[in-house]
């Protein structure tokens, strides 16, 4: 074997990444308006009441209008703030979590929560184009502040009750511990620091996933240690972490991703899952703890912990990447490091974008970044320092791209339920709620020719407003294409005559034959060793015998192994599990082409009849906390009729796949809600009876025109004659996808 150590750079699809967070040098590095050489700026705060301003301590703290207008003001200079409640922020299903002394959880919906109010907002500084405001109210005024480029926390001074402190971002580091070294980064001019989100009038794209809106529904659990930090006050650690949620989703509309927060969760009795120092152990305790607990009981996205734990070394995150919508591997762990909430939502944004299938960025990547270094930088910079980033670079941009082409994010396409929005139904806010037909924006925005922005009503003759399966104000026909599948383990979805949105996305049961390729779908992708060599060492690359698999990795060692046990011991791979261990390729490139940082590592193994034979590995120098980039991906085929799974090589028969196909008649195939998708001639649910094709979940295949043919067959079967094409549609169990 045969290693060198690297600089450090990106890994790419195969990585399971985490944040290091190296503190940034505590020099002040920029002077603006509010920031000529002092240290906190002592402001005056007033909210609009009609045609007066009134001080903050009078404003009813219960009352969160819709719209509100804060005036801060310091001598001469004042800022006029508009804000507008985030609709949207908190899902229809939103409910908080917490536990009894006896362990017993206590979920509450959200007429509960309604009490204190929806008090997140979104807004602007008047007078700044380029400002971005994203604060609550829940407890005076808190939050973040953009404009002339600079970013500003705005807090409650403890010794007034209208006063407050406006300071920049880069002063938290003051708040908790030292400053390390710097991370490097290109430093680039600013811009825009929200840019506003993309619009749907984008060019065609294949699923369409770059111009529909994404909707990550998403639960934020706090730990023990947290609520411990937080002084043990439930409803501030409820408050805290919507807040987080808050912060998260404005910089997240930029890429037209919403994060819709469906739950919250406080570990206020004790962890329900071990929570430790060690970040890798806790961030898989966490994972199994959601798959095998929360997933059932609370429908979701994602999940992240907020932990009070500090974590070894300078790790303030981890998250597997590339994983977002998966049972086993969608969510995080997030350190919360800072007093100021925001602190910990560039922290879950961060690992949010590894879920996504985003890098870091780094040198040799040459990204563009909107915000200059010594602004923040961009989100996804290896190293998070003071003051902290809230953007994403093109090169983050460009990885959301290649993972959603590539069929992550399955769960993404579905607009959470809205029949009424957190705090409040408003005509005007984009979402449409009970009791609306349309909701276009406000009048003076509204681009929707059937849409009556004043009423949120249809105008004359429009049967529908919205949705990819309306066009020129009415609905498509039955069977016409709204969703193309992405690879060979999505489906794709037809609109159904009756609505005017895409059914939801759906792909192959866990389990499923791969489409033209040796494998089998797992979370909606066809993973193969083959696919994982091109990726590591590119074109020409492919699998090394699986006498490489069983000698290299039953060595339990960091080049050969089926992952870690801790953080420095690893796992011997059994011999019928080798092939979900470390990969071992041959052929492509002379060194891994995932970045700098990859070396191969090659074995040579004498063959009893003579000669050897090469099996060639990676190693990327990551740090001792950092996942292996090199290990199986879980969902390859490791035999026939098997997976790898917890790097196990385990009977696909775990998923039920067949029984569930049994019920299709050999018509069609089984999709991921256990209901068949039946070839074209063929009606669900079972595929038994001549009809139009396609699933009860992704609408008819083909269109409507084909009823008065589908009437007549009927008829003609009824008479005890078999449909045109029956027996060859009969006759064989393999399906051609529309």
């Amino acid at each position: 074997m045969a290693a060198r150590p690297l600089p450090v750079s990106p890994a790419r699809a195969l990585l399971l990444a985490l944040a290091g967070a190296l503190l940034a040098p505590c020099e002040a590095r920029g002077v603006s308006l509010w920031n000529q050489g002092r240290a906190d700026e002592v402001v005056n705060a007033s909210v609009r009441s009609g045609d007066l301003w009134i001080p903050v301590k009078s404003f009813d703290s219960k009352n969160h209008p819709e719209v509100l207008n804060i005036r801060l003001q310091r001598e001469s200079k004042e800022l006029i703030i508009n804000l507008e409640r985030n609709e949207g922020l908190i899902a229809s299903s939103f409910t908080e979590t917490h536990y009894l002394q006896d362990g017993t959880d206590v979920s509450l919906a959200r007429n509960y929560t309604v009490i204190l109010g929806h008090c997140y907002y979104h807004g602007h500084v008047r007078g700044y184009s380029d400002s971005a405001v994203s604060l609550s109210t829940c407890s005076g005024l808190r939050g973040l502040i953009v404009f002339e480029n600079e970013s500003y926390v705005l807090e409650p001074m403890k010794s007034a009750t209208n006063r407050y402190k406006l300071f920049p971002v880069k002063k938290l580091k003051s708040v908790r511990g030292s400053c390390g070294s710097r991370h490097n980064t290109p430093n680039l001019a600013a811009k825009n620091v929200f840019p506003p989100p993309s619009q749907t009038g984008a060019r065609r794209h294949k699923r369409e996933t770059l111009k529909a809106t994404k909707y990550v529904e998403l639960v934020i659990v706090a730990d023990n240690r947290e609520f411990q930090r937080q002084g043990k006050d439930l409803e501030k650690v409820k408050q805290r972490l919507i807040e987080i949620a808050n912060h998260v989703d404005k910089f997240y509309r930029s890429l037209n991703i919403r994060i819709v927060l469906v739950g919250v969760e406080v570990w206020n009795d004790m962890d329900k899952c071990s929570v430790s120092q060690d970040p890798f152990t806790s961030l898989h305790e966490f994972l199994d703890w959601r798959k095998m607990k929360l997933l059932p009981r609370k429908p979701h996205d994602n999940a992240q912990l907020v932990s009070g734990v500090y974590f070894q070394g300078t790790t303030i995150g981890m998250a597997p990447i590339m994983s977002m919508c998966t049972a086993d591997q969608s969510g995080g762990i997030v350190m919360d490091h800072s007093d100021n909430p925001l602190g910990a939502a560039v922290t879950l944004a961060h690992e949010l974008g590894h879920n996504f299938g985003m890098n870091h960025d780094t040198l040799d990547r040459g990204c563009s970044c909107q915000m200059a270094v010594e602004k923040g930088g961009c989100i996804m910079n290896a190293s998070t320092g003071y003051p902290f980033p809230m953007v994403f670079s093109s090169c983050s941009r460009k990885d959301l791209e290649t993972s959603l082409e590539k069929g992550m994010g399955m769960c993404l396409f579905n607009l959470p339920e809205v029949r009424e929005s957190f705090g409040g139904q408003k005509c005007g806010n984009r979402f449409v709620e009970e009791g609306e037909e349309c909701d276009c924006g406000e009048p003076e925005e509204c681009m929707n020719r059937c849409c009556n922005a004043t009423t949120c009503t249809l105008k004359p003759d429009a049967v529908c407003a919205h949705g990819l399966c309306c066009e020129d104000c009415q609905l498509k026909p039955a069977g016409t294409a709204c969703r193309d599948s992405s690879n060979s383990c999505d489906l794709p979805e037809f609109c159904t005559g009756a609505s005017p949105h895409c059914p939801a996305n759906v792909y192959l049961h866990d389990g499923h034959s791969c489409q033209d390729v040796d494998g089998y779908c797992y979370n909606g992708i066809c993973q193969t060793h083959e696919q994982q060599c091109v990726t590591l060492w590119g074109p020409g690359a492919k699998p090394a015998p699986g006498i490489c698999f069983e000698r290299v990795n039953s060595a339990g060692d960091p080049y050969g192994n089926c992952g870690k046990v801790s953080k420095s011991s690893f796992a011997k791979c059994e011999m019928r599990d080798a092939k979900c261990g470390k990969i071992q390729c041959q052929g492509g490139a002379s060194r891994p082409v995932i970045g700098t940082n990859a070396v191969s590592i090659e074995t040579n193994i004498p063959l009893q009849q003579g000669g050897r034979i090469l099996c060639r590995g990676t190693h990327v120098y990551l740090g001792d906390d950092m996942p292996d980039p090199g290990l199986v991906l879980a969902g390859t085929k490791c035999a026939d009729g098997k997976i790898c799974l917890n790097r196990q090589c385990q009977n696909i028969s775990v998923f039920g796949v067949h029984e569930c196909a049994m019920q299709c008649h050999g018509r069609g195939v089984c999709n991921n809600r256990k209901n068949c998708h039946c070839e074209a001639h063929w009606a669900p649910p079972f595929c038994d009876k001549f009809g139009f094709g396609g699933s009860t979940d992704s609408g008819p295949i083909r269109q409507a025109e084909a009823r008065q043919e589908a009437a007549e067959s009927n008829r003609e079967r009824g008479q005890g004659q078999e449909p045109v094409g029956s027996q060859e549609h009969a006759s064989t169990a393999s399906l051609t996808l529309i």
